[in-house]
């Protein structure tokens, strides 16, 4: 047997590449249960397991398609940019997991084998074909289907077909794409019935001219064939004429489709082509027997970059895109079509309109979905040689010449399967795979084939091959420059490429990183976006945490799970949805900020401002919705004549006369809904939001901090009952102080324990960064502020007054937070005004000379576990921060404690919400505790300590510790997207500055 898998060769015995398409000729799926046996090098299990006599009823079972590490073999394995295996291309390890893979199989009653075609969809990484002991051939390219013909090897009866899998090949170098290593038959496998004379492959073309509305079709074929498209009137239309006819065209946002057919011609048979401004008759030739018809879906589209904008039908289009690898928790890249189709269902209600299908072709039907559902799609090639970063790019395939033929055979099966579908507007050629000479030959394959399309490739910095300038994680202050045109120029360019470049449209293929709490920021991406015709979109990355289910079902593994090196450990999660695709606060919070419709609300001029951001659609299909709220109770509502505002206009339209109340606060929201069903969400789907004040009136008197120290004790109240002889609490009002540390213990008949200045939070993934380029982790422990030990100095008191002065601070440094707390006992209610002084230099840490930020700068304190549900005012539902506020409006809103919690699979900080006026909390048997800010302050309130949440490596980690710890600041941290992308903006920071903030406390 030849060792297919060390070759350069792409593959050998294949059919040539084709369009994917749908027919009514049969076909049989060879899903379902196959023979399998696992082998630890690439001999397999030897050359007799091709035999169709061999006795396999000892093998294991296994269900195709999937991934042999997810079916009880082997493992998974995690890596980020680093090969999993030594950089030596085309050579592999000799320890190579090697599956073969055994199906015995018989062919329906009347099935006609000659001219049958065996497809695979996906095999990973390299597979060697076998049909009853007669070897076909091998392929490479594992997210790229590959046929075989073989009518001459089929017999009656029993047909045994043997598949020997390669984890490793020399493919492995050109698939190093920030994904699980997942090997084996992880798509379709089935046999294809060919008629004679059929139609094997074809090109629709189909233009759209939006000055006349007429769309031209021509649909080319390697065998004479006659297209019908009923609801056009084209009937009998010859492969290769042209036929002008007036179209609705296709839009991510209008995705129509004209759905017909097209079957081989009979031989000589003259045909009249029906429709208006049709190229006929013609003389059609062949030799068909008309038993196949050819299902169409045909979308009517011109895509075109002119003045260095990317059009589609003439007009300027904008990409609120998102990067999509293909995960499931327990089948990896093994999607059934349901998966699909809810991952663009939950995409098209988020907003979300473009999907780069990072970092490979996907599953045929995802496409078929973009099309009939609507999203643009930027389509990327089965190439990524990340890896070779640690070569110093030495042996780079694109730039080797050994390497070419299999790139361009990747190139070519991938624009061959798909060139039919209107929802692909953009051919990426690969991701993160340096230069190469090999690009431009990539490049031309393509506007050979396809010059409908442009083109992009984002990491060559001389875009010498590419129609768009595209990079990966800007900072704002960047993107602003290229919005501007005056962005710096790359290195190792020449004038006449940089001069290019800067006429190019700009597409952000990948930013705020999804990975843990986040990403923030986006609202000021998205005003950035929005503010040059130079940028045409841009993806955050990526949609869904690669995690898998546990062999016990309690958590979700990420790399980190896995005893293996090199390893990217938590890297594969940085999803918008979590492995199981619940949605992150993240989405929520994507959805808000690329809204299509902006909804800004000015209360003093009486109006509110609709301006619309698709690029088609008008919005005659929205109902708007205005609600007014008082303290966010409602008190009058109704509807908003809005008029259907033109693609890319704004209005004005006038609000209801609305007075504020008397007392509280008074918001008017106004509400974009969908006003019918559509085929992605169901009439009454919000898509956009704005709110705005009336007016703020205060609902807490400003707290008074102390300008003096008070002395004695004689004024204050007599002891609670239980008062401690031996440990005398010091009472004022409702609540009882610990006389030696200040802290207090019980208000009313709740045991509490606090406060405690606190600064300290569960790091989230953004926080740590990338290390010291743009960690704020490592600084905040570099100087100790997980674990900041305190120090009562003084607890005075005077009549209605109780002062405590604290200091905090971590062992080893000379840098410690002073702090006063003044409390302040008002009728039945404690107010308390906080004051915080840095001391010390909050600059040279012991890793280097770097500003010390902090993560948080408020109160923690500890309050009886009985406590159960949260009301509060302030912004809701879901959680906020101070760089992640669109999603977040000001309301009223309850919840139970247990679910202002985000389990993200590695547990951080979470449920912060920003803006809160009140907070209640209650619980069966406790009296309720009210507390109020002057005027708002962040919370968080959760069954374990900021402590426990870091200890934790999964949310099943966490247990109850009997107590609910409650977290009230002035201020926390913004999120950012730090874990693959810029520092945090200063603006979003908390500094270590003199800093007085109040609360009142109400029983």
């Amino acid at each position: 047997m030849t060792d297919h898998h060390e070759t350069f060769s792409p593959g050998t015995g294949r059919r040539r590449p084709r369009a994917d398409f749908l027919s009514d000729a049969a076909r049989l799926s060879l899903n379902g249960q196959w023979k399998f046996a696992l082998s630890p090098t690439a001999a397999g299990t030897g050359p007799g397991f091709t035999d169709p006599d061999l006795d396999d009823s000892a093998w294991a079972d296994i269900r195709v398609p999937a991934h042999w590490v997810l079916e009880g073999h082997g493992q998974p394995l995690y890596t980020n940019t680093a090969f999993p295996i030594p950089v030596d291309p085309p050579r592999v390890p000799t320890e190579n997991p090697t599956g073969d893979y055994r199906l015995a199989f018989e062919l329906p009653a009347g099935w006609r084998a000659a001219g049958t075609v065996l497809r695979f969809q996906g095999v990973d990484s390299s597979g060697t074909v076998w049909l009853n002991g007669a070897e076909l051939g091998h392929s490479k390219g594992s997210r790229l289907p590959f046929e075989f013909d073989v009518g001459a090897h089929l017999v009656p009866g029993v047909n045994v077909l043997a598949v020997r899998v390669h984890r490793w090949s020399s493919g492995t170098y050109l698939e190093d794409q920030d994904m699980w290593w997942l090997p084996g038959i992880f798509r379709d496998v089935e046999l294809l019935e060919r008629p004679d004379g059929a139609i094997d492959d074809f090109f629709v073309h189909a233009d759209y001219d939006h000055l006349t509305g007429l769309g031209t079709l021509r649909v080319d074929a390697d065998v004479a064939g006659l297209v019908d498209l009923p609801e056009l009137g084209i009937r009998g239309l010859p492969t290769g004429a042209t036929v002008t006819v007036p179209v609705e065209p296709w839009s991510a946002e209008l995705p129509r489709l004209y759905r017909g057919s097209l079957r081989a011609a009979p031989e000589s048979v003259p045909e009249l082509v029906e429709g208006p401004n049709a190229a006929g008759p013609v003389t059609s030739t062949g030799s068909a027997t008309g038993t196949e018809t050819i299902a169409l879906a045909v979308g009517f589209r011109t895509v075109a970059i002119t003045d260095g904008r990317l059009l589609v039908n003439g007009r300027p289009v904008f990409f609120r895109g998102v990067n999509r690898h293909e995960h499931d928790p327990d089948r990896g890249r093994s999607l059934d079509v349901e998966t699909m189709r809810r991952d663009i269902l939950m995409m098209k209600r988020a907003n979300i309109n473009a999907v780069r299908t990072s970092h490979y072709p996907p599953h045929p039907e995802f496409l078929r979905l973009c099309d009939e559902l609507g999203l643009w799609v930027v389509e990327e090639c089965d190439i990524e040689t990340h890896g070779f970063i640690y070569t110093g790019w030495e042996g780079n395939p694109p730039a080797v010449a050994e390497w070419k033929p299999a790139l361009l055979d990747r190139i070519e099966r991938m624009v061959e399967r798909d060139k039919n579908h209107a929802s692909i507007v953009v051919w990426s050629m690969a991701n993160e795979s340096w230069v190469g000479d090999t690009f431009g030959d990539l490049e031309t394959a393509i506007r050979d084939r396809d010059p409908s399309r442009p083109i992009m490739y984002e990491r060559d910095p001389s875009y010498q091959n590419s129609d768009f300038y595209s990079l990966m994680y800007p900072s704002l202050e960047d993107l602003e420059a290229i919005g501007r045109r005056d962005e710096a120029r790359p290195e190792n360019v020449t004038d006449e490429q940089d001069a290019r470049r800067r006429d190019l449209p700009f597409l952000l293929c990948e930013y705020a990183h999804a990975m843990g709490n986040g990403p923030g920021s986006l609202i000021d991406y998205q005003r950035i976006l929005e503010s040059s015709d130079r940028f045409c979109g841009a993806f955050v990355w990526e949609w869904i945490d690669h995690g898998f289910t546990s062999p016990d079902g309690t958590f979700m593994m990420h790399g980190g799970d896995i005893e293996f090196r090199p390893n990217g450990g938590r890297y594969c999660l940085d999803g918008l949805v979590f492995p199981d695709r619940t949605p992150s606060p993240g989405l929520f919070e994507l959805k808000a900020a690329i809204a299509p419709v902006s909804i800004e609300v000015d209360a003093a001029a009486g109006v509110a401002r609709i301006a619309n951001k698709h690029d088609f659609r008008d919005l005659s299909h929205l109902a708007f919705d205005w609600v007014v709220e008082v303290d966010g109770l409602p008190v009058a509502r109704g509807s908003l004549d809005v008029p259907p505002v033109a693609a890319r206009s704004a209005v004005d339209v006038p609000l209801p006369a609305v007075a504020p109340a008397p007392a509280g606060e008074t918001w008017v929201t106004v509400t974009a809904s969908l006003a019918a069903d559509t085929p992605w969400a169901d009439a009454g789907h919000e898509v956009a939001l704005g709110q705005a004040p009336i007016d703020l009136r205060k609902r807490v008197e400003p707290v008074e901090t102390p300008t003096r120290t008070p002395q004695g004790f004689d004024k204050l109240n007599p002891p609670p009952p239980g008062f401690d002889t031996l440990n005398p609490l010091l009472a004022l009002g409702p609540a009882a102080f610990d006389p030696r540390t200040g802290r207090l213990t019980r208000l009313g008949d709740l045991d509490l324990d606090g406060p405690v200045l606190d600064v300290w939070r569960a790091p989230t993934e953004n926080d740590r960064g990338q290390g010291p380029r743009n960690t704020m982790a490592a600084t905040w422990k570099a100087v100790g502020l997980d674990r900041l030990l305190h120090r009562t100095d003084s607890v005075d008191a005077d009549g209605d007054r109780l002062t405590v002065v604290t200091r905090s601070a971590p062992a080893a440094h000379g840098i410690g937070l002073r702090t006063v707390f003044a409390w302040t006992l008002r009728d039945d209610a404690l107010d308390l005004a906080v004051t915080v002084t840095p001391e010390g230099i909050w600059r040279d840490t012991p890793i280097g000379n770097h500003d010390v930020w902090l993560p948080r700068l408020g109160l923690r304190f500890g309050l009886p576990g009985g406590f159960e549900s949260a009301e509060w005012f302030g912004r809701g539902p879901g959680e906020s921060y101070s760089d992640s506020l669109a999603a977040s409006r000001v309301g009223r809103f309850s919840s139970t404690i247990d679910a202002l919690q985000t389990h993200y699979p590695v547990p951080e900080e979470n449920g912060n919400h920003v803006g809160t006026r009140w907070l209640e909390l209650s619980g069966a048997g406790l009296t309720a505790l009210r507390v109020e800010g002057a005027p708002h302050f962040d919370f968080t309130a959760r069954r374990w300590t900021s402590e426990d949440l870091e200890r934790a490596r999964h949310p099943k980690d966490l247990s109850d510790s009997g107590r609910v710890w409650l977290n009230l600041d002035h201020a926390q941290q913004g999120l950012g997207s730090a874990a693959c992308g810029p520092s945090l903006p200063e603006r979003y920071r908390v500094a270590p500055e003199a800093t007085t903030f109040a609360l009142r406390f109400v029983l």
